[in-house]
């Protein structure tokens, strides 16, 4: 495991990561909300989870049990998480890469580009499985698009990772995207990847890579290949 701490890659366009800090805010209410409320755990997975066998039946839910039409819940599982570390790892991936993706677009194309590579990673975990009743949550499938259009970005800057049992490294953003996305798909060959919802972070991360041609500015290069002025 590569656990990212920070990049050597100043913003050239927007002042500041707005759109970025505000999704970790937004992510860090949801999550206040299930470790301060009483069940509140269970009451944000069954309001924003998102449960393949509902989605694709398209049964409706009990008042009770749920508030958003199934559908939406492709969208709004990104924003609920498992505990503290599934919580803390996340965002601090968003927060590490998330900044130079949003300064290559602007934010509200940022915004939508997020949430969009979210949606593609939901949709890839529900197709391959299409009968599990388990609530998919968390924010890492559109994260993880985040990180495929930052490999197309930038993948020659140096990320300051922890490696091993905390021993900090500096490595190319190749690198580190690489490994990150190669351990996915091993997980998923292996059947190793327990609670882990491989194909969505697949899903999100290809998404982040076929989309950004088309979401990021005319004059922000790929690969590294200069600076705009």
């Amino acid at each position: 495991m590569l656990l990212p701490l920070k990049d050597e890659n100043p913003l050239v366009i927007i002042p500041f990561q707005l759109v970025t800090l505000l999704l970790i805010l937004a992510n860090t209410a949801v999550f206040m909300i299930e470790v301060f409320m009483q069940n509140g755990v269970s009451l944000v997975v069954a309001q924003l989870g998102a449960v393949p066998s509902e989605i694709v039946s398209g049964e409706e839910c009990w008042p009770e049990s749920c508030r958003f039409p199934h559908l939406f819940t492709l969208l709004t599982n990104t924003f609920a998480h498992a505990g503290w570390g599934h919580f803390l790892g996340n965002m601090l991936f968003l927060w590490v890469f998330g900044d130079n993706v949003e300064d290559a677009m602007g934010h509200l194309s940022f915004l939508f580009f997020y949430l969009l590579c979210g949606l593609v990673a939901s949709l890839s975990h529900v197709l391959f499985n299409l009968d599990s009743s388990v609530p998919l949550i968390g924010a890492s499938g559109a994260i993880s698009g985040v990180m495929g259009a930052y490999l197309l970005l930038h993948p020659k800057v140096k990320v300051l990772v922890l490696v091993l049992k905390g021993i900090p490294i500096r490595l190319s953003a190749r690198i580190v995207l690489l490994v990150w996305v190669g351990l996915q798909f091993f997980m998923l060959s292996t059947d190793s990847s327990g609670n882990v919802a491989v194909l969505s972070h697949i899903g999100g991360f290809v998404a982040g890579m076929a989309l950004i041609p088309f979401f990021k500015y005319k004059e922000v290069p790929l690969f590294d290949q200069g600076t705009p002025h």
